[in-house]
């Protein structure tokens, strides 16, 4: 059956309580998602990035083992990584490879690594972005680690992990419309649903400022160094946002308005269920360095 787009009437009536609160980069107040909250951990290091910006590998796996402890309130980093992952699994890393800002390949091996820790075979381990959908290995994929660079996004307003699962379907334009505010579907759909564990948004050098399609610019560039991690997406994008958001107040003196505002965020919450969007019922953990963490 083919999927019924998003008409104005239903994308309005879905977000007319998001857009003021996005405008308050207070997400939205809803009962969707987990009654309870959510924990997003954020992890900085002042030394993961050398002098001339290279990433220290040993430095971002040290902050991932970390996220995961607490993200899993264990006190070994395998021991974590279990409660994740099992041996039996077949594991899909899905990355984004936009050449500007990729997800970093000491990113995807820091991944992979501790997935072969576990004792998951190698040949059931795979890394794609393009492609997914014909991945032998995402095919028969059990489960589903989400890694991708923080931005903003031309049709998205942020480049979100939400938004990194657009690979998974035949024609990602078709999500474009209403600031791509159907991406939530996406994560229903039978080949996705239930099989994200883990979320990694790197925050080591965010974008956050950008107007049009591929915009990219050093100026808009900064040495955050940090990751956000989580089983919520809804939760760590959410954070992700806010970041970026209190970055343009610092750098501008005001949010300046991107080409569109993150709805999707708020819809994957309000219409689709995925997670909680409202940052007042997120607990942000920090750990390590927090010199102007913003959040």
């Amino acid at each position: 059956m083919k999927r019924r787009a998003m008409s104005r009437r239903d994308f309005l009536k879905g977000t007319a309580v998001v857009v003021a609160a996005t405008a308050l980069g207070a997400g939205v107040s809803s009962k969707g998602g987990a009654e309870d909250g959510a924990m997003a951990v954020l992890v900085r290091d002042r030394d993961v990035l050398a002098e001339g910006g290279d990433i220290r590998a040993n430095v971002l796996q040290s902050m991932l083992d970390e996220a995961v402890k607490k993200l899993l309130g264990k006190d070994d980093g395998l021991k974590a990584w279990r409660a994740l992952f099992k041996e039996s699994d077949v594991v899909g890393i899905k990355s984004n490879s936009w050449h500007n800002l990729p997800t970093p390949p000491e990113m995807e091996e820091a991944i992979r690594r501790r997935l072969l820790d576990v004792g998951v075979r190698e040949e059931n381990v795979a890394v794609a972005d393009r492609g997914v959908l014909s991945h032998p290995v995402f095919l028969r994929s059990t489960a589903l680690v989400n890694t991708r660079p923080l931005r903003t996004h031309h049709w998205a307003g942020v480049g979100s992990l939400l938004k990194n699962y657009i690979q998974f379907v035949p024609t990602p334009s078709d999500y474009h419309p209403n600031g791509c505010a159907d991406l939530g579907r996406i994560w229903t759909l039978p080949h996705v649903k239930g099989k994200t564990r883990l979320n990694v948004l790197v925050a080591l050098t965010p974008q956050f400022y950008g107007r049009g399609a591929n915009f990219f610019d050093r100026r808009y560039v900064w040495p955050y160094k940090g990751i956000v991690v989580g089983t919520d997406p809804v939760a760590v994008d959410a954070v992700g946002a806010e970041i970026l958001r209190l970055k343009r107040i610092a750098t501008f003196g005001e949010d300046r308005p991107l080409d569109v505002a993150p709805l999707h965020i708020a819809q994957a919450d309000k219409v689709y269920r995925l997670g909680v969007s409202e940052l007042s019922r997120i607990r942000i953990v920090k750990v390590g360095w927090t010199d102007e963490s913003l959040v």
